[in-house]
Parts: C-alpha cells; sequence; structure tokens
C-alpha cells in the first residue's frame, strides 16, 4: 500500500485566527499616524477614524461571506477563481503574495529603524542589512518549525504589541485636555478623503485571516468570526489612541515620533521607552504574520496548478509548505536589502485594493454560484455591501499618482505572464 502523502494540520483556532487578523493590521502605521493624521484634518481627526473604519467594515464584511463558502487555503485567491475563473483568480492571488512580500520588507525597514532608537548602529548600513537579514531568518525558522510554533509566535508578538498600546490608551484617558478638541468645524471633503485614504491603508491586513484555510479549525465560522472580530478591536482601538495622542499631546501634527512622545507626557520618559519597544514588537509581529499566510498563498496557488509544483509540497515532519516558506522569504529579504520603504509602501497598498476589489465583486456572483449551505454567512441588504465596498476601493485607486498607477500595471503584466507560462507550463506535462 502506498503511503500517504502529508497534508497541512488543522491547528488554527478561533482567538488565535483573529491575532493573525489583528496582526496584519496594527502594524508599524499606527506609531506613526495620528500625526499624520491631525496635520490633514487637525482637532476633527477623530471623524476621519470612524469614516474610514465604517468604510474597512463593507470591505471586511465581503470577505467574511466569501471566506463562509471556502475550506481551503488561499482566501482572495479562492474567491475569485470561483467566481471568474483561473486568470483573475491567479491575479487576485499573486496580488496578495506580492502584498505581503512588499509588506515584509518595507516594515524590516521599520523595525531597524526602531532598533536604531535603543542602538543607532542597526538603523543605517551594513547594521541595517545585517538586522533585517536576521531578523527575516529567525521568523523564517520558527514558520519553517510548524504552523503551532508560527501561531504561538504570533500570539506572543499579538500581546506584546498590545500591552503597550493599551496602556497608552488606558492610562492617557485620564489626562485628556479638553481644550485640545474642536468639532465646530468639520474637515473640507478633500481632507477628509486623503486622510480616510491613509487609514484605510493602515486598517488593511484583516484579509490574512483568510488565507490559512486548510490549517483553521472550522473555517466556514472561524474565518468570519476572526475578520470582523479583528476589524471591530482595531477600530475602536485606533480611534482610543487618536483620541488620547491629541488629548495629551498639543504639538501632535508637527511630531515624528507622535506616541512615543505622548507617552512621555504623562508616563514620564519610560512611557516613551515602553512605546518604542511596542513598535519593535509590532513590526515583528506583522512580520511573522506576513511570512505565515503569504507562504500560504504561494502553496495555494501551486496547488491550483498556476505556479510549480514545488511550492505545493509538504515538509513530512513539521507539516508545512517549506519550500513556499522559503521562496516567500527569501523574495521579501531581497527586497528588503534592495528597496526603499516608499516604492515598497507603495506597490504593497494598490496591490491590495485589486484583491479587495475581486472579492467583493465575487460575493454577488458566489451566492448564485454555489449552493446554500447552513453554516453560510449571508450579507444583509442584497447587493448594497459588494457594491459600495467596490465604490470605496476604487475611489481609492483614483487617488494613486502617474508613477504608482505605473508600478500596479507592471505587477498586472508580470502577473499575466506568469500565469501564462504556468498554464504552458502544465500543457507540456499533461
Amino acid at each position: 500500500m502506498a503511503a500517504q502523502s502529508p497534508s497541512l494540520l488543522r491547528a488554527v483556532g478561533p482567538l488565535s485566527l483573529t491575532a493573525i487578523a489583528i496582526n496584519g493590521m496594527v502594524g508599524a502605521g499606527i506609531f506613526a499616524l495620528p500625526a499624520n493624521v491631525a496635520a490633514i484634518v487637525g482637532t476633527a481627526s477623530p471623524v476621519a477614524y470612524l469614516v474610514s473604519g465604517a468604510a474597512v467594515l463593507l470591505i471586511a464584511l465581503c470577505f467574511a461571506e466569501a471566506g463562509s463558502l471556502f475550506d481551503g487555503s488561499g482566501g482572495p485567491y479562492l474567491y475569485a477563481r470561483a467566481a471568474f475563473g483561473p486568470f483573475i483568480g491567479f491575479q487576485a492571488g499573486w496580488m496578495y503574495a506580492l502584498n505581503r512580500i512588499s509588506a515584509v520588507a518595507a516594515i524590516s525597514h521599520t523595525f531597524a529603524s526602531y532598533l536604531g532608537y535603543f542602538w543607532p548602529g542597526m538603523a543605517e548600513g551594513i547594521g541595517r542589512s545585517l538586522t533585517v537579514t536576521v531578523a527575516i531568518a529567525l521568523l523564517t525558522a520558527i514558520n519553517c518549525a510548524g504552523v503551532r510554533p508560527g501561531v504561538w509566535a504570533i500570539n506572543f508578538l499579538t500581546a506584546g504589541k498590545l500591552i503597550p498600546l493599551a496602556i497608552f490608551c488606558l492610562v492617557g484617558l485620564f489626562f485628556l485636555d479638553a481644550r485640545n478638541f474642536s468639532f465646530t468645524t468639520l474637515p473640507a471633503p478633500r481632507e477628509l478623503q486623503q486622510a480616510s485614504l491613509l487609514l484605510i491603508f493602515a486598517f488593511g491586513g484583516f484579509e490574512s485571516a483568510s488565507i490559512p484555510g486548510d490549517e483553521v479549525i472550522r473555517p466556514r465560522r472561524t474565518i468570519p468570526l476572526a475578520i470582523l472580530c479583528g476589524v471591530g478591536f482595531v477600530v475602536v482601538l485606533y480611534l482610543t489612541i487618536q483620541v488620547v495622542a491629541m488629548g495629551t499631546f498639543e504639538g501632535l501634527a508637527k511630531s515624528t515620533t507622535p506616541l512615543a512622545s505622548a507617552a512621555a507626557r504623562f508616563l514620564g520618559p519610560l512611557g516613551g521607552m515602553l512605546l518604542t519597544v511596542g513598535a519593535i514588537l509590532s513590526t515583528t509581529g506583522t512580520n511573522s504574520a506576513s511570512v505565515l499566510t503569504g507562504s500560504r498563498m504561494l502553496y495555494a496557488l501551486a496547488e491550483g496548478g498556476l505556479l510549480p509544483r514545488a511550492l505545493a509540497g509538504i515538509h513530512a515532519r513539521s507539516r508545512t509548505p517549506m519550500t513556499a516558506i522559503l521562496v516567500f522569504s527569501v523574495v521579501a529579504w531581497g527586497l528588503a536589502v534592495t528597496g526603499t520603504f516608499t516604492q515598497l509602501a507603495a506597490v504593497a497598498a494598490l496591490s491590495r485594493l485589486l484583491f479587495y476589489v475581486t472579492t467583493c465583486l465575487s460575493v454577488p456572483v458566489l451566492r448564485r454560484k454555489l449552493p446554500p449551505a447552513e453554516d453560510r454567512f449571508t450579507l444583509p441588504g442584497g447587493m448594497l455591501i459588494p457594491v459600495l465596498a467596490v465604490v470605496i476601493c476604487a475611489w481609492l485607486l483614483t487617488g494613486s499618482t502617474l508613477a504608482q498607477a505605473g508600478m500596479l500595471g507592471a505587477a498586472i503584466l508580470l502577473g499575466t505572464l506568469m500565469f501564462l507560462m504556468g498554464r504552458r507550463a502544465t500543457s507540456v506535462r499533461s
């Protein structure tokens, strides 16, 4: 009798999957965003958080419905493939993989910069390259060891990043100065659009919970729950952070270290250090979740015959897609040591919008294509939520620069070439 090939291990429960969603959302951005948003919309900046939170919730609801229909890995790739066929499915999956690879590379720059607060040599030149290399290698080794060590690392780092932010919020609420707030004049529509654009990118990352479906316990129920709980928690967290930062630090809009500077006002020097440590743990946690979910996207595309079959291989002992993990990490490392933060962040942001669009568009199509199921999560309002979500994504895309649109077009073209090469290779083998 032939030996059965190894399979992925279903070991990710609701709390761990919610931690993956939160990890994807709470990265390095929130440690700088309060100043950026305050500079754009002034003292009414909490309004921008409410608008952006409502907008991203519409997109998350589409992911929740689509996620309740599938048991496998791949998230937006699975949804788009089932709705529109393999080419659109591949593009959605490729955009997600590109998003995570670019995000790991960009956030690695930020990680090195925060470490430079304690050891300046780690933030520049060879020291930066060495720091990035060691950090990515360590996260790769943890994820190669198995899905449980990978999830344990994410859970630990999620707690590590949230504890300093929770202290900042809970203590800071007692030190608010009402004179720092003003809602008599609401922000102009253009200012609100600019701030919302910035914030929706910061709220992104919840979709990471939809990727490792083959390793999730009861995925059709767990994935929607993790996405919606993660988004709801982060919206409240971000809004509270902005209120505390504004209410305790009058010079917020001009600060380069807004949270650390605000914390130093009511917690003293240790407060600034606490938030810096939180930023280090936050960037590490986000990258750890990206290695786990980004490699699973490569695995899902390979298992679907759209990337080389070797990427779908599962290690017999660790039960992980080890080749996919290694390829993902090596490419991310290469971009991290050669690219700039601005370039990498732009690619990550725009690629995310494309697979948001494909997922939102897939919801009404999948309603017609797939039979009703007992555990299916169905959005109220018929087509209203998917249509609003697509309009929001399109509005955000129109705000990109010509250079950013060029980078996005090049990424789509590269994805098209990869798809055609994969289809040709498959036809030759058959």
